[in-house]
């Protein structure tokens, strides 16, 4: 009664281009083949599309990410994958998420839900079959629009309204909402500069600057992970104009010393700067000559592999590099000892700190993105064997001279001064 009622009432034909685009969307033959297998399960089971991909067409963005929704109990959606030899895998089934595998293509399918109980942090949930109960636990008016497969829409709050209006209204009580989830805060800033055309509601601005403190209670990888998705160029600059959207990210991450960057930015950065990853833009961010770099990895927890690389590039800008450094000589030498990779990041981060661009580097970037890492060509079996060494310590310092001389000598060493290496 609640699915009929729910069509009835809440559903109703959109604009023709909504419309076109959402039935575009479902001609995906992935996505047919999980619209089939959800709809076809029982008489009441309905998937429909949900949250950002429908914010994205009625803003005439482009789609990327697709998120579905459905009337069924996460146990129930694998089961009605099974069915229909769809893979799966219970990315997040204690709160309902299901991710569907269809040629190499990733999509989450969440089951309706309500809260019973918030910590600020997470939510202990209930499944449901009640789509407006879904709609209001979630945190926007303009993600909580749903459509089918048809290109019918279902906006109990009337977030398209919003959409177009460019305004950012919380469903139910704002404090309520904040007090939930406290990155909500996060995801405030992050649709403000999106999406709005109005100034902030101060009420809300206050709510949120009152519950601030709740956000030291979020998970490092969840912060980063909301900061990410606001990270592009036109977004940062739009925090300059926005004062109380840039004081909230800089109270959030005070380690952000070197955003500045971002307000006039130069040539470079506005050529390339969607072609730079997320870890490279966070050491434009943090890294400042002091210790901050290490501050921030010490509070966010990345990877060992993108610490390292950070790290890196914080080490060697402590030592005063200058542009007389950016020789290909020099460069070659990093190639060899710390891969492309470091090569590639030391250049950028100096390009993208440069007043006046250097055309040299950026030719250099060319190279050393096609250049081969070199390969000493001698090792330890071939000196035992064709000058009859012996294994130990003394073999271990002759192959490191050998090393440092062709390193030095453009990656050339002769056979004289192999020689002369050995009997020394």
């Amino acid at each position: 009664m609640n699915n009929f009622l729910n069509k009835l009432f809440f559903r109703s034909k959109n604009q023709d281009y909504i419309s076109s685009k959402v039935l575009e969307l479902s001609q995906n033959n992935s996505l047919k083949k999980i619209f089939l297998a959800i709809n076809n399960f029982s008489d009441i089971s309905e998937i429909r599309f949900v949250g950002g991909c429908i914010r994205k067409i009625i803003n005439k963005e482009i789609t990327d990410d697709i998120d579905l929704a459905t009337n069924l109990k996460p146990d129930e959606v694998c089961k009605a994958l099974r069915k229909n030899n769809i893979n799966y895998y219970e990315s997040g089934i204690e709160h309902g998420t299901i991710t569907a595998l269809i040629e190499d293509k990733k999509f989450e399918i969440t089951s309706l839900r309500k809260d019973v109980a918030t910590d600020g942090r997470h939510a202990k949930v209930e499944f449901s079959l009640d789509w407006k109960e879904d709609a209001s636990r979630r945190d926007f008016t303009i993600n909580a629009i749903y459509a089918d497969k048809d290109g019918n829409i279902f906006d109990p709050f009337n977030g398209k309204k919003d959409i177009e209006e460019g305004v950012i209204n919380f469903i139910g009580e704002c404090e309520e909402r904040i007090k939930e989830d406290y990155l909500r805060i996060l995801r405030y800033v992050r649709f403000y500069i999106n999406y709005s055309k109005k100034p902030h509601d101060l009420k809300i601005i206050k709510i949120i600057r009152k519950n601030l403190g709740g956000v030291v209670s979020l998970s490092s990888e969840r912060l980063l992970d909301e900061f990410k998705k606001l990270v592009t160029l036109d977004n940062l600059q739009k925090l300059f104009k926005d004062q109380n959207c840039l004081e909230l990210i800089q109270l959030i991450f005070p380690q952000f010393k070197k955003i500045d960057i971002f307000k006039s930015p130069n040539q470079y950065i506005k050529k390339f700067f969607s072609k730079t990853d997320f870890i490279f833009i966070l050491s434009l961010l943090v890294i400042d000559e002091t210790d901050n770099a290490d501050y921030f990895l010490f509070k966010f927890k990345l990877s060992k592999k993108d610490q390292k690389r950070l790290k890196f590039i914080d080490n060697f800008y402590k030592q005063k590099i200058n542009n007389k450094f950016y020789t290909e000589k020099n460069l070659n030498k990093l190639l060899y000892f710390q891969g492309r990779q470091s090569v590639i990041d030391v250049i950028n981060f100096y390009l993208f700190n440069s007043k006046k661009v250097d055309k040299k580097l950026i030719k250099f970037i060319e190279i050393f993105n096609n250049k081969t890492i070199p390969t000493l060509p001698i090792g330890a079996k071939l000196l035992m064997s064709k000058y009859n060494l012996p294994e130990g310590k003394s073999l271990g310092e002759k192959l490191k001279k050998i090393e440092t001389i062709w390193v030095d000598n453009n990656f050339k060493i002769s056979e004289k001064q192999i020689q002369n290496i050995v009997k020394n």
